[in-house]
């Protein structure tokens, strides 16, 4: 796996990355930084990367366990250090499962395979940041 970021333009701090999947990807920085606020910040993709891979694994195995979803949402926060490296200390994972019929124990189970065995960027995070994890069974939105 590869991945190569490039500036657009001659000067600011916008930035296109992509990975060994080639798709593009935008990033910059807020004005006071000398970007143009026009894109997602690095460390908000460490975020959606958590919550793509987690998610992917949640989802797959629900449906594999023939869990009904009327939909599904996952969010993630997290609190950064006040001094440089301002590294992420805490991130709140917190999983929304909207439907009927849909059991807490394979809800759980899900979300214990994807954290412990599937998905590769949890064990990564949490080897250095504090990781909380809930979740909700939610009725039909």
């Amino acid at each position: 796996m590869k991945a190569v970021v490039k500036r657009v333009g001659s000067q600011g701090m916008t930035l296109v990355g992509k990975g060994s999947s080639n798709h593009w990807i935008p990033l910059d920085g807020t004005e006071d930084f000398g970007g143009y606020d026009a894109a997602s910040r690095p460390l908000e993709l460490i975020l959606i990367g958590l919550a793509g891979c987690t998610s992917m694994d949640v989802l797959s195995i629900l449906r594999k366990m023939k869990v009904p979803l009327d939909d599904y949402e996952l969010q993630v926060e997290g609190v950064r250090a006040e001094e440089h490296p301002k590294v992420f200390t805490h991130i709140a994972v917190n999983y929304l499962f909207y439907g009927t019929d849909i059991d807490p124990a394979k809800v759980e189970k899900a979300i214990k395979l994807s954290e412990e065995r599937y998905c590769s960027v949890a064990p990564m995070l949490r080897a250095t940041v504090e990781m909380e994890t809930t979740y909700e069974i939610l009725p039909p939105r």
